[in-house]
């Protein structure tokens, strides 16, 4: 005896049951500034990810006496030679790419990255009453650091969302033009680093150089859109 056609009603149920398998667009609205369609939790638990790794490199930088890298070095660079707070200059500097983030990135990706800023902004504020570090070697410490933060990236981006700053225009141009997000922000950091051996010791920018060279290097080859394709 054949197993013959499946029963009426059987192919309905089927397809019903499928239908439930994708709920993120009428459960979350318009919620699909990400190619991989994460949800909303997926998204928050990469953020705070990424916050967190992000928030441990740059505490090494900062107690090493290095510079991070992208706006909030330029910011530092600002603040060392005009003397104005260091969060007003972060604040100036991104505002083009807070507008580039609002009108072509859309406003999942903004607001995620508004959130991802605003909660880096609070753990590196607080982290020195929650953690400090004895004596790293600086070599060791700014190729940690570079990790640490390329990992944070790559976490953030991968989810649609950044620190702001270089990390918004790396993202465009690669979803743009298919330009490495490393290999921007690199060149982005060369000119920022480049810049920082008139107010900064030369040897604390060389080590800050070496982080940033390991820092966009991991994201060049771990993010990349012929690679990392799940739509």
């Amino acid at each position: 005896m054949g197993t013959g056609e499946p029963k009426d009603g059987t192919a309905t149920h089927a397809v019903e049951a499928l239908e439930k398998l994708k709920p993120i667009r009428w459960r979350f609205g318009d919620w699909e500034a990400t190619a991989t369609h994460h949800t909303p939790l997926e998204d928050a638990q990469a953020i705070v990810t990424g916050t967190v790794l992000a928030t441990l490199g740059i505490a090494i930088l900062s107690h090493l006496g290095f510079l991070t890298s992208g706006v909030a070095g330029l910011a530092l660079i600002v603040s060392y030679a005009f003397g104005i707070n260091v969060g007003l200059a972060f604040f100036l500097i991104n505002l083009p790419f807070y507008a580039l983030a609002a009108t072509r990135m859309g406003a999942a990706f903004t607001l995620k990255t508004f959130t991802a800023i605003a909660m880096l902004s609070v753990m590196t504020a607080v982290q020195p009453q929650v953690f400090t570090f004895g004596d790293i070697h600086p070599l060791i410490g700014a190729v940690v650091a570079g990790l640490l933060i390329g990992f944070a990236l790559l976490a953030l981006f991968r989810h649609r969302a950044s620190l702001g700053g270089a990390g918004i225009l790396a993202i465009y141009l690669q979803d743009k033009f298919g330009w490495r997000a490393g290999l921007t922000q690199l060149a982005i950091d060369l000119t920022i680093l480049g810049l920082a051996f008139t107010v900064v010791d030369g040897v604390a920018v060389l080590y800050s150089l070496a982080g940033a060279v390991v820092l966009n290097g991991f994201l060049a080859i771990n993010h990349r859109t012929d690679r990392y394709i799940a739509k």
